[in-house]
């Protein structure tokens, strides 16, 4: 079986645009800032998967002020790039 690998963003900063993906959770990294975009069962004619926009991150996950930093979930890219912003 052949696995689209083509992502169609629906909503966010990248509304209408396609790009590569492989995973379930695709991010983009736009002005310092990672929107997140998930896949959807739904399928884009024969080429690739819609991918509904779910929100922004900080890279190093939640901001002072906000909520407690420290509880919050980082982006898995900023953490494989090593920018989790935790000490």
């Amino acid at each position: 079986m052949e696995t689209n690998t083509m992502a169609y963003l629906v909503g966010g900063p990248c509304d209408g645009s396609s790009r590569e993906a492989d995973h379930a959770l695709l991010e983009v990294e736009l002005n310092g800032m990672i929107h997140r975009y998930v896949r959807t069962t739904k399928q884009h004619g024969d080429d690739g998967t819609v991918y509904n926009y779910d929100g922004m991150v900080a890279p190093g996950g939640g901001e002072p002020g906000v909520e407690n930093p420290a509880a919050r979930v980082a982006s898995p890219k900023a953490d494989a790039e090593g920018q989790s912003g935790r000490a």
